[in-house]
């Protein structure tokens, strides 16, 4: 990373910061870019080379969010998607503590931002993410565990929607309750059968 684009991502993380400091403390709807900078340390105009309103930086700042969450994982599951034929049938059972639980532990340390996140999905581009998450990892994966194709749709949708429900719900109830009884709920919501 040469020096311009350490200047650009420390100016970027400092702005991230300054929205999650900010949500703890008002509602989305009603910050300011002026709020933003002055938490920042920034500028306007500074803020204006870097996105186009304050729903592009809520959109960075989950985006960051994200990658540090799936960093946490190591390279074993880096880039996933690319690596799902090598993995044996065991290793593809995601509704596991091994990735709820983190997963889970991070949204309650980020509650402020996905809270916003989950108010305003498609700032957050929640279509695009369902579609890569059904055609590149749940799709393979069920090819694996020969589903019909036909079912393949549905059954995605409820996983995908039944576990956003469930982390939502928690979400709007403040993360209050134990994040490993809300991963046994999901586990017992989604295979049923196993418990």
């Amino acid at each position: 990373m040469n020096k311009s684009e350490s200047k650009y991502y420390n100016t970027s993380l400092l702005m991230n910061q300054a929205l999650i400091e900010l949500l703890n403390k008002k509602d989305y709807e009603f910050l300011t870019i002026k709020e933003i900078c002055k938490k920042a340390g920034v500028n306007r105009s500074t803020f204006y080379l870097h996105y186009d309103n304050i729903d592009d930086l809520l959109s960075e700042t989950i985006e960051n969010l994200n990658k540090n969450f799936f960093s946490c994982f190591g390279d074993e599951n880096k880039d996933f998607a690319n690596k799902i034929k090598g993995k044996q049938k065991e290793d593809l059972i995601l509704i596991t503590p091994k990735y709820l639980l983190p997963y889970l532990n991070h949204v309650k340390e980020h509650k402020v931002v996905y809270k916003v996140s989950n108010k305003h999905p498609t700032l957050m581009q929640s279509n695009e993410k369902y579609s890569y998450l059904q055609n590149k990892i749940l799709f393979p994966i069920f090819d694996i565990f020969n589903i019909d194709e036909n079912e393949r749709k549905y059954i995605s949708a409820y996983y995908i929607k039944g576990v956003y429900a469930i982390v939502d719900e928690w979400i709007n109830g403040n993360c209050k309750d134990d994040a490993n009884a809300i991963c046994e709920l999901i586990i017992k919501c989604v295979r049923p059968f196993e418990n």
